[in-house]
């Protein structure tokens, strides 16, 4: 077993790691979060769209689909929906928590 070279081998990845890590700025985090955010929201809106489009088709006798698609649709749907109202209340109750802090 080489010592030195894992040493060496441990040092060259311990550099590369320092320098890859940037730190970001107040703004970039900001924006990321808001992207993110904002990505979520427009895909449970697509999920709620296809829900409701599928139920239409249904409710109209499209022979293409069927109750157990319609029913896994609004499942969906209604999970995002769900997961996105919970997050919204994490994030309003963290708002509430940094509010009341003291300065």
């Amino acid at each position: 077993m080489k010592v030195n070279g894992l040493a060496a081998e441990m040092q060259t990845m311990r550099l590369d790691a320092q320098n890859s890590i940037r730190p970001a700025t107040g703004q970039q985090v900001s924006a990321d979060f808001g992207n993110l955010l904002n990505d979520a929201i427009k895909s449970v809106n697509t999920l709620q769209g296809q829900s409701s489009d599928l139920a239409t088709r249904f409710d109209q006798g499209d022979r293409s689909v069927s109750l157990s698609d319609v029913m896994i649709a609004r499942n969906k749907s209604s999970v995002a929906f769900e997961a996105t109202v919970q997050v919204r209340n994490k994030m309003v109750q963290a708002y509430k928590e940094l509010m009341n802090m003291p300065v």
